[in-house]
């Protein structure tokens, strides 16, 4: 590493992540279904790193405030970072255009053809002509940029097709235009009329070439070259201080600012006409220093997240999710969790469960109110649809509802209005602060009784999410935990009053007031444990680990003997430092079919462990300008599967990489025992708990 900074930068240490999604698609054993997405994944992740990470550095060196910065986002040096990432970037783009080389030779051996508008059949030229003129041709708007005195806006998430336009009478008054692939309206991929046990598909790019003739048949010209590029723009959301807007008027003009953002990155056809290319990089103002990326033909891969279902392999590896057996065995979800605790773990559990329990208090006439926080929800939300129908029928509704979660803020807008207009009241979170944790609770009168009950989660109320997100929910009606959501409730309809009420939460652990401190409370019981010679343990599984403080204190618990074991899934900065001076923490990460989104802690205390599920990653954003919540397992039986759970994750040797200093994503070894692939095996682990209804 050239930096200079005593922890490894956060924007390396993600990129190494996006490598081991890149490792997976590169892996033979991995469905070709599953290697496709994967390569769509590694696509849409990094739209996000540049939209995002790469713009926070490029405002860091403009506005000359880094330095400023350092606690926040551990760099010294953001223009060396800038250099380093454009260096593994291009590396990364060099090896992924390599492993779709090999996925389209894989493709063919079973039969699927990506075929482009050179090589069509006379049936499929037809189609393809006809398919265009019904659905592409009033969807498309040709730009001839060379007579606009500006350039025009050009969208961040699209592609575009860059057109040379020449006579072949002269090589005077070539043209150029440009043409938006309208993805946004038509599935990017065409599946062709094929030979019996062969299949075509062309991109909506090619359908769009193969056109060109038609498109700009009235301009004479008779010759066309066209070129794949895109621009990458900086997504941060900018909310000015204007007294006279509201919080959501703020919102709105910062989202169509945002649409004006600098580029941060232009990715291209790496065969473009290099004339084209040197107009495109003058044209969009594109300096020394921006990320300039040669690519292939093909751009954002994130739609191949979604290639059509032509394959022979299964896309998914094992059965879907199925009912937890507590509530297999009753016909309501309420009447269970009024008695005891049910942990859901999702995707092995259905989502659905939640949803019944929502669905249930809708209607159930003893309900008087339903208070949930949300910060990402499905576009067809059955979480939202079943909180319409408790406010048509009586109950008092109360929806959290960010604003600010980045690249939700247009659907949580339109959440906001058709929440409102139902009569449900929606709470806009706090300014400078996002509000992250994931609960809800239900009240409802019984008799002269008030019973509550809801949920804790360690993941979003999304169920197109839960299908592929591994997280944990607990559902509930401890007294203790009901009356710490009400504090948090209370709180977020009155923050202007202060934290107080946030303050008075006493199990769980909520953050900005008292996460950090308890969690640095129980790392060093841990090292004062190891210190006397007694047995210490940590175990934490998190998204993200890059707080400075709690880093130092976990090296330091390593360095006297706390057995320290991590399960990171993305972002890992630990110290680097001369190998005499080092004790390293043990830590892996596990990139599969489910994205890894869980965070739990583990502490051994004493022999009487306690063990938190969390909301938060260890960040300084998360646990110091975020409303977070963890809460502490007291049932034994849970505590005891969670640890299950944790335990096969760490024995995984199949799909569990190692975590250095030195970024090297090496698989942890084998070393001849038996196989642990930990999805598959906690699937067989919780299933065998259904069948035997323990």
């Amino acid at each position: 590493m050239k930096n200079k900074t005593q922890f490894i930068p956060r924007d390396i240490s993600w990129l190494s992540f996006n490598a081991r999604v890149l490792q997976e698609a590169n892996d033979p054993s991995v469905p070709l279904g599953q290697r496709i997405r994967f390569l769509g994944i590694f696509s849409n992740n990094s739209d996000e790193f540049f939209r995002v990470r790469v713009a926070t550095l490029k405002r860091m060196i403009e506005l000359r405030s880094w330095h400023k910065k350092i606690n926040i986002h551990m760099e010294h040096d953001p223009q060396h970072i800038l250099q380093d990432i454009q260096t593994i970037v291009l590396q990364q783009q060099n090896e992924f255009n390599r492993i779709w080389t090999g996925i389209l030779k894989e493709l063919k051996k079973q039969n699927v053809w990506l075929v482009d508008e050179k090589h069509l059949s006379s049936e499929q030229r037809e189609y393809v002509k006809k398919f265009f003129e019904e659905e592409v041709r009033s969807n498309i708007i040709p730009l001839m940029i060379q007579s606009l005195p500006q350039m025009p806006y050009l969208r961040d998430k699209s592609i575009y097709l860059a057109v040379i336009m020449k006579k072949k009478a002269t090589a005077y008054k070539n043209q150029y235009a440009l043409i938006e692939i309208p993805t946004q309206s038509i599935n990017r991929f065409l599946l062709l009329p094929s030979s019996q046990g062969r299949q075509s598909i062309i991109l909506l790019e090619d359908v769009i070439r193969y056109n060109l003739p038609q498109i700009f048949s009235y301009f004479g010209y008779d010759t066309f070259e066209s070129y794949i590029f895109k621009v990458t723009k900086d997504a941060e959301l900018d909310i000015d201080n204007d007294i006279s807007t509201t919080f959501v008027e703020k919102i709105e003009k910062g989202i169509k600012n945002r649409r004006k953002g600098k580029p941060v990155r232009f990715v291209y056809d790496k065969e473009m006409d290099a004339a084209l290319l040197e107009y495109l990089i003058r044209r969009l103002r594109l300096g020394k220093k921006s990320n300039i990326i040669p690519g292939g033909r093909i751009h954002n891969f994130r739609h191949f997240m979604d290639f059509p279902p032509v394959l022979k392999d299964a896309v998914r590896s094992r059965p879907g999710s199925f009912i937890h057996p507590e509530l297999s065995r009753s016909l309501r979800v309420t009447d269970v969790i009024v008695k005891k605790d049910v942990m859901l773990h999702f995707p092995y559990h259905s989502f659905n469960s939640l949803i019944d329990l929502l669905r249930e208090s809708a209607m159930d006439p003893e309900v008087t109110s339903i208070k949930i926080t949300a910060y990402r929800l499905a576009s067809q939300s059955k979480v939202i649809h079943a909180l319409i129908n408790a406010a048509r029928n009586g109950k008092e509704v109360v929806v959290m509802l960010e604003l600010k979660a980045r690249f939700d803020e247009e659907n949580n807008l339109e959440w906001k209005k058709v929440l409102e207009e139902e009569g449900v009241k929606v709470l806009l979170g706090v300014p400078n602060m996002k509000i992250h944790a994931k609960l809800g609770i239900i009240k409802k009168r019984s008799g002269n009784k008030t019973i509550q009950y809801g949920f804790v989660s360690t993941g979003n109320l999304h169920e197109k999410t839960a299908r592929v997100y591994g997280d944990h929910c607990l559902l509930t009606a401890d007294r203790r935990v009901m009356a710490d959501i009400n504090h948090i409730f209370k709180y977020l309809e009155n923050w202007r009053a202060g934290m107080g009420e946030l303050r008075l939460c006493k199990t769980l652990l909520v953050s900005p007031i008292r996460m950090r401190r308890e969690m640095l409370a129980n790392i060093n019981r841990e090292i004062r444990q190891a210190k006397a010679g007694k047995p210490a343990a940590i175990l934490l599984k998190l998204n993200s680990l890059n707080d400075q403080e709690l880093v130092l204190r976990l090296h330091e618990a390593a360095k006297v003997g706390v057995d320290v074991q991590l399960i990171i899934r993305g972002i890992y900065c630990p110290l680097v430092t001369p190998k005499k001076m080092a004790y390293p923490l043990k830590a892996i990460s596990i990139v599969d079919e489910y994205l890894e989104h869980a965070r739990v802690m583990i502490f051994h205390n004493q022999g009487t462990e306690k063990v938190y599920l969390s909301s938060a990653d260890w960040m300084v954003r998360n646990l110091d300008h975020r409303v977070e919540a963890a809460i502490p397992i007291f049932n034994p039986d849970l505590a005891r599967e969670i640890k299950e759970i944790i335990h096969i994750q760490l024995r995984d040797n199949v799909k569990a990489r190692m975590l250095d200093v030195h970024l090297t994503n090496n698989y942890v070894p084998s070393d001849r025992k038996k196989p642990c692939r930990s999805q598959v095996e906690i699937y067989k682990y919780l299933r065998q708990k259904n069948q035997s209804g323990s």
